[in-house]
């Protein structure tokens, strides 16, 4: 669903209500009663919260520290210049 044109209030305050929905390449409703999907599925259950703990935030981390880990990298050789200009008699390679 899509909320658009919030009207300003008397007291500075506003309101919204879904206006608009959105359907797919297949014309079909999407966004209907669908939250996002997580890349990464992480519990968090009211215990962790009353303990402190952020298994969500733990996890980020976790996947953010991967990142960081050494990648391969290969090197390659640098190619020859490109040739832009010949001069008249001269023989390209």
């Amino acid at each position: 669903m899509g909320i658009w044109d919030v009207p300003p209030l008397m007291d500075g305050g506003s309101i919204t209500a879904p206006r608009g929905g959105f359907y797919n390449l297949k014309g079909e409703w999407d966004v209907e009663n669908v939250g996002v999907a997580p890349d990464v599925p992480v519990e968090q259950t009211p215990k962790d919260v009353a303990a402190g703990r952020d298994p969500q935030l733990e996890r980020a981390v976790e996947e953010a520290l991967k990142l960081l880990e050494p990648q391969k990298v290969e090197i390659l050789a640098e190619p020859a210049p490109p040739v832009r200009a010949q001069r008249p008699g001269q023989v390209r390679r």
